[in-house]
């Protein structure tokens, strides 16, 4: 079987991934699973929360991506980021000023966030077109409280931040420009690129978490909106209800979406963040949200049928919302104009 772009399919994960983990260790409170982005690990009396990820689909501000992408899947965590370890993989015959570049991303994006780089290792890799970076980041759980994707319940709500999107919106404004830039207007493309600050969701992953009543969290990346429900139905054995019209898109969302004749709901979707809580608790959440200006939207219910993963259209017919089988950026990242 050829691989498609991005993740691996789950049927590859289980065949081969989950089939070889090394030592069972009692300190393990989490380890890999479906839909599952972060380890619990115990380290004496504290439980410390680690996630990595690769950036790999993007060239301009990769750095600062790295670790806004590792600080995400801690943060839905309910944890803190602390440190941050990175990889950084150059192609052959790099200048030693694209090092600098990706480090300088790197410690403005922690210095932001208050997470410190401990450790990582650079190189010349041969074979590779485009840099690499891969970042470890590393929290702690506060009181040891903590949750993961498989907690959802039935009759949960769904919250999402933001749009769908975002990530792959300002890629593809940034290292596309030229494209983007012949057939939108300047600002369409200037706003699209100003996404790139909006990709962490620290802040309203722990604003949301400080209420108490969140039962699970997952920032939807590959895949985007789509994606990430599916990951969360993966991890907690439920299905989900979402309505097509309370997931927001946003107009340049849309209209490079449209140029490049992807789904936005399949567009990798960092800056966006799913959360599920207690039935009725949404309003407190949403309330907290906007107190910050962080938009949000109520967008449907997890359901007991696991098999049951639906959107209802405007119209209100309901379609089943398959799972992406690639990312929508990849095919974006390749599609060619006269």
């Amino acid at each position: 079987m050829v691989l498609p772009p991005g993740k691996v399919p789950i049927k590859v994960l289980r065949s081969f991934v989950y089939k070889n983990l090394g030592s069972m260790r009692d300190d393990v409170i989490v380890g890999p699973g479906i839909g599952q982005d972060t380890a619990v690990l115990k380290a004496g009396s504290e439980l410390l929360i680690v996630s990595s990820d690769p950036i790999s689909g993007a060239v301009e501000q990769i750095g600062w991506l790295a670790v806004h992408i590792c600080s995400n899947d801690v943060s839905t965590s309910g944890a803190r980021p602390r440190w941050f370890v990175s990889t950084i993989l150059l192609p052959e015959r790099a200048k030693e000023e694209s090092i600098g570049t990706i480090c300088a991303q790197i410690d403005a994006a922690a210095r932001e966030i208050g997470v410190a780089v401990v450790g990582g290792h650079t190189e010349a890799t041969p074979g590779l077109s485009h840099p690499l970076v891969v970042g470890t980041m590393i929290g702690v759980a506060e009181n040891g409280k903590y949750v993961t994707t498989k907690d959802a319940r039935v009759n949960d709500e769904i919250i999402m931040t933001k749009g769908a999107g975002i990530e792959g919106t300002a890629i593809l404004a940034s290292d596309r420009k030229e494209v983007v830039g012949r057939f939108c207007s300047a600002e369409v493309v200037r706003r699209a690129q100003a996404y790139l600050r909006e990709i962490g969701v620290h802040k309203e992953a722990m604003m949301a978490f400080s209420t108490g009543k969140v039962t699970s969290m997952h920032d939807p990346t590959e895949g985007g909106i789509a994606g990430g429900l599916h990951e969360m139905s993966d991890a907690s054995g439920k299905g989900f209800i979402v309505f097509k019209d309370r997931i927001m898109i946003r107009k340049e969302t849309e209209e490079i979406c449209r140029l490049f004749k992807v789904d936005p709901l399949e567009l990798i979707g960092s800056g966006s963040l799913l959360i599920t809580c207690s039935e009725g608790s949404s309003q407190e959440i949403l309330d907290r949200l906007q107190e910050e200006e962080i938009a949000a939207s109520l967008i449907g219910k997890v359901t007991a049928n696991p098999r049951q993963r639906q959107i209802i259209l405007e119209d209100g017919r309901r379609e089943p919302l398959p799972m992406p089988v690639s990312d929508r950026l990849w095919e974006a990242l390749e599609r060619r104009f006269q």
